[in-house]
Parts: structure tokens; C-alpha cells; sequence
């Protein structure tokens, strides 16, 4: 699931602000309605609209990054499987 980005927690939390019913937010930012009362619900405990924090190490690689690694791995495998047939031959 995707996250949403600060600069449109800002603007959601700003049509609020601006007198908009929930519904009317969630229509014109095209995010579901749950989405929107719970980042006012969050914003009136914690004060904030940050996300919280979260349990667990954090990432030290990006998804990309991730995909290249093992992409890397593949590639390298299948050569050195190659490079091992043709030597049994």
C-alpha cells in the first residue's frame, strides 16, 4: 500500500481546515475516506500528521537497489553455471 506523501497530508489536512467534509476531501484527492479521518483523528492525538514510528531495523536499501542485488546475484549464477558446464565438457 502506498503511502501518502506529506505535501498531500498537508493539502487534505488544509481543505479540512478549510470547512470541506470528509467526503468532499476524499473526492477531490481521490484517497478513500478512512484514509482522510484517520489522518484528522491522528493529527487531534498527536498533534502532528507525521507518520509514527515504526518497530524494526530500517532499510539501509532502496527497493531498487534491492532489485539490482538480486538481479546481480542471477546473472552472476548463470554465468558461473555456464562457465562450469563448459569446463565438464
Amino acid at each position: 500500500m502506498q503511502r501518502l506523501s506529506e505535501v498531500d497530508r498537508h493539502r487534505a489536512l488544509g481543505l479540512l481546515q478549510a470547512g470541506l467534509p470528509i467526503s468532499e476531501v476524499s473526492l477531490r484527492m481521490s484517497i478513500n475516506r478512512t484514509t482522510i479521518f484517520r489522518l484528522r483523528q491522528r493529527l487531534h492525538e498527536t498533534d502532528t500528521a507525521s507518520d509514527r514510528p515504526r518497530s524494526g531495523r530500517p532499510r539501509c536499501t532502496t527497493q531498487r537497489q534491492d532489485r539490482n542485488l538480486i538481479r546481480n546475484h542471477v546473472i552472476s549464477f548463470s554465468f558461473s553455471f555456464i562457465a562450469s558446464d563448459k569446463r565438464k565438457k
